[in-house]
């Protein structure tokens, strides 16, 4: 095989895996692993493909890039939905506690899923309970609530007003990338609550660096949260894993569960068992 032909498949794999490795490379194509390297110094000065520690990425994996989140909201729809089904199961039904909901588009279909489940236990058989009597609806007096907790304008706007859940919105300063409020208020209000589960969402995990953001004021927000809460869940797509951005706000060893749609790498499944960390596939 010549080498163009070659380097056009190593294009080819990394547009659609989002990285390669060095090691898988050189045993794909049967060649030494500075073959391998010499491609993809070719591959990178030609600007299809990005070089990192130990292998290659798509060019449009900047460590800042990062994309809003109504474009992220249509993209990758079921796994996300798969994901969300995941981490609602995570929720005791019919039980008081708090949860806290990071913003992302994967934990926003969480909160919509769990704003339809409360909405669905709480509409009870036809013609009973207060509400077909003319009492006002909702759970019945002395019925404990979900507390959820969140600083994303829209997964609030999708629970407010849900029977069974307590919706308590964190202040701060609005990204409008993310429509999430971010700043030192927000931080401190994080530190000063402890809620028993945080779903987390991330704009990379890697085995290296953890969990990472490309922007500082989103990543003190979610270190916060992960410090504060109990249990730390993470919501991760196929797309994020392997992949670093430019703030680490995690370790892997703060973390419990990570749900994603795909078996992580070798390299990223080791890591995350060695920290102890369960692994749900969806």
């Amino acid at each position: 095989m010549f080498a163009e032909e070659r380097q056009q498949l190593i294009v080819e794999l990394v547009a659609a895996s989002g990285r390669a490795s060095v090691t898988d490379l050189a045993e794909r194509f049967n060649i030494t692993t500075e073959t391998v390297r010499r491609d993809l110094a070719a591959l990178e000065t030609a600007g299809t493909v990005r070089r990192v520690h130990g292998g290659a990425v798509s060019p449009e994996r900047l460590s800042t890039t990062e994309e809003s989140i109504l474009e992220r909201t249509v993209q990758r729809q079921s796994e996300k939905t798969r994901i969300a089904k995941a981490a609602l199961d995570l929720i005791p039904q019919g039980r008081a506690g708090s949860v806290l909901i990071d913003a992302g588009s994967t934990t926003e279909a969480l909160a919509e899923m769990l704003a339809a489940r409360t909405a669905g236990a709480g509409a009870g058989p036809a013609g009973a309970g207060p509400a077909a009597a003319g009492g006002p609806s909702g759970p019945a007096a002395g019925e404990a609530e979900l507390v959820v907790i969140t600083h994303a304008l829209p997964i609030a706007a999708k629970l407010s007003g849900e029977p069974g859940i307590a919706l308590h919105l964190l202040g701060g300063k609005v990204r409008g990338l993310t429509q999430a409020a971010v700043g030192q208020s927000t931080v401190e209000a994080a530190r000063r609550i402890r809620p028993d589960i945080a779903f987390i969402g991330t704009n990379g995990i890697s085995a290296a660096f953890g969990l990472s953001t490309p922007d500082p004021e989103e990543a003190a927000v979610k270190a916060a949260f992960v410090h504060s809460a109990r249990r730390i869940v993470v919501l991760a797509d196929a797309s994020k894993l392997d992949a670093e951005t430019l703030v680490q706000f995690a370790s892997l060893k703060d973390l419990d569960t990570v749900i994603t749609d795909t078996n992580p790498s070798p390299d990223l499944a080791a890591a995350l068992a060695d920290a102890g960390v369960e692994v749900v596939v969806a």
